[in-house]
């Protein structure tokens, strides 16, 4: 499979960072700082994700990050339907929201979101793929994987490697972001492969220069167009 061409008006997954807020705290920054720095070196895509945050903090969150970025990089709010739809309220410009299989489902997220927003679902096996590309609800694109074994996520299904990874991107027409611990390396694999973007989380949070962190990345993915 080719790489995926750009589409006008579909979001930029190809650096697609996912934010961890403890990690940028370790490393002493705020993770809207580290957001704005991560955007000026490369990052094409922000997912705010806050898995202990209160519903207000969370959405004080995605205000501030929102407030910071260019309309060129896609804004999605992981998990909480509730909290993308506060900040649409608050006249954030917010992109969409990433759900996972546990959360609610395509059908249910894309009645609350409405047809404008970008609804992106995580998968990891050939029949989650398919039930997200034949799903009335209208999926935007997939999160495949884990690719590696990754730490950020309790939760993660086991490794696929870069075979099981572009087998699957394979079998789906959805653009098809890869995440669980993408490392700068995998960036030209991944796009050979036929992915849309990698998602990243510990290389851009836990980096001690985030803005040459996502260039780096970016570079990376530039790499698997040669």
């Amino acid at each position: 499979m080719g790489v995926i061409p750009a589409v006008p008006g579909r979001p930029d997954y190809s650096v697609y960072l996912v934010t961890d807020t403890a990690q940028c705290a370790a490393r002493g920054r705020d993770v809207v700082a580290t957001v704005a720095e991560a955007v000026a070196g490369g990052a094409t895509a922000v997912q705010v994700r806050e898995k202990d945050a209160s519903a207000r903090a969370f959405l004080d969150t995605v205000l501030r990050i929102a407030a910071v970025l260019p309309e060129r990089v896609a804004l999605f709010v992981n998990d909480r339907v509730d909290v993308f739809l506060a900040a649409r309220a608050a006249g954030a410009r917010v992109t969409g929201v990433h759900v996972g299989q546990s959360d609610l489902p395509p059908d249910a997220v894309r009645a609350l979101v409405g047809p404008d927003a970008v609804l992106g679902l995580s998968a990891a096996t050939p029949a989650e793929l398919r039930a997200a590309a034949q799903s009335p609800a209208r999926v935007d694109y997939v999160g495949i994987g884990a690719l590696h074994a990754t730490r950020t996520k309790s939760d993660a299904p086991p490794a696929l490697g870069h075979d099981g990874f572009a087998s699957l991107v394979r079998a789906v027409r959805l653009p098809a972001v890869a995440i669980g611990g993408v490392r700068m390396a995998d960036m030209p694999l991944l796009r050979a492969a036929g992915a849309a973007g990698g998602a990243i989380v510990s290389g851009v949070c836990a980096a001690p220069d985030p803005r040459a962190a996502a260039q780096a990345y970016a570079h990376a993915w530039a790499a698997g167009d040669d």
